[in-house]
């Protein structure tokens, strides 16, 4: 059975930076120690679980079964005592503290303004900012990364706690030449010959847009997969396809006429934009703060569409 009363920060951090780095000697230079104290320190470790917790491979050092668990393990602990420095630093209220925000790509448009006018009012809280698409912010919510996240649909595989920010509408684009920017009243059959510029395969927005077309019966042509909106909405400038895309990522070209809003019926499809933590994560006074802060304020940082895009 394993013995964890032998265990020791220093055997699980050399395990960590060993694991990140691949090898001992870097694990070391980031431990600032020895090749051979990180050595001895992972061969403690494995002693007192009784398991082998790496395998060298080609390329470096990887974990085993055994330790991927351990590492879980981990970065629970690591969590706690971040934590735990968090909680002392806050005792006197929002004089101090750190809060990691995890955004997706999409909310990149409206979250940086909450977080730069949360910043404002609270400067001596550290905020650590990162976006990332769907899968990247999931996984760090997963691995206890981030405090809290912003995104448009919750997870269902982690059980979180959710609030509303405010609505977020979708639209089909295209540009101002396309053959049915100036046509009114249009269904998605309209679009069934369409190519369709999309996100990657598990990005909300994708979703949201073949959920749309199936009910409607329509597989959309896809001319290309596209990982940011912004490569999107420059490609569908140059007239390579439609996108079905977040309303609140194009104002600005909507409204200077760089793209047009196709006149869809049952279009803006409405969804909502949540900020999101990990129900077993108690947050601290600053990540607390910030979550109160979105879910309060965050409405009226949404970007506003062009009446183009409500006829």
């Amino acid at each position: 059975m394993a013995d964890f009363r032998g265990v020791t920060l220093k055997q699980l951090r050399a395990l960590v930076a060993t694991t990140r780095s691949g090898t001992m000697s870097a694990a070391a230079q980031a431990l600032n120690v020895t090749p051979p104290a990180v050595t001895s320190q992972i061969k403690l470790l494995e002693e007192s679980l009784g398991l082998p917790l790496l395998d060298r491979t080609e390329d470096g050092f990887r974990p085993t079964d055994a330790g991927r668990h351990v590492l879980g393990a981990a970065a629970r602990i690591e969590d706690a005592l971040n934590d735990c420095a968090e909680a002392l630093e806050g005792v006197a209220g929002l004089n101090a503290g750190r809060v990691a925000v995890g955004v997706v790509s999409t909310a990149k448009y409206f979250a940086p303004k909450v977080l730069g006018s949360f910043g404002k009012a609270h400067p001596m809280i550290d905020i650590r900012l990162v976006v990332g698409n769907r899968r990247e912010i999931l996984e760090a919510l997963s691995d206890f990364a981030i405090d809290v996240a912003v995104m448009g649909r919750p997870p269902k595989g982690i059980d979180v706690e959710r609030e509303v920010i405010g609505d977020h509408p979708h639209i089909v684009i295209a540009s101002p030449e396309h053959r049915l920017a100036d046509r009114r009243g249009l269904s998605f059959a309209d679009l069934a010959g369409e190519t369709f510029l999309v996100r990657e395969v598990g990005s909300g927005t994708r979703i949201l847009m073949e959920r749309r077309l199936a009910e409607a019966g329509i597989a959309p042509r896809v001319g290309m997969e596209i990982g940011s909106n912004e490569t999107i909405k420059q490609a569908v400038i140059a007239g390579l396809g439609i996108a079905f895309i977040s309303g609140h990522t194009v104002g600005a070209e909507l409204a200077d006429g760089r793209l047009a809003a196709l006149d869809v019926e049952t279009l803006p499809a409405v969804r909502q934009w949540f900020v999101v933590h990990r129900r077993d994560k108690r947050l601290l006074p600053a990540a607390e703060a910030l979550r109160e802060f979105f879910v309060s304020d965050g409405a009226s940082f949404l970007p506003e569409l062009p009446e183009t895009a409500h006829r």
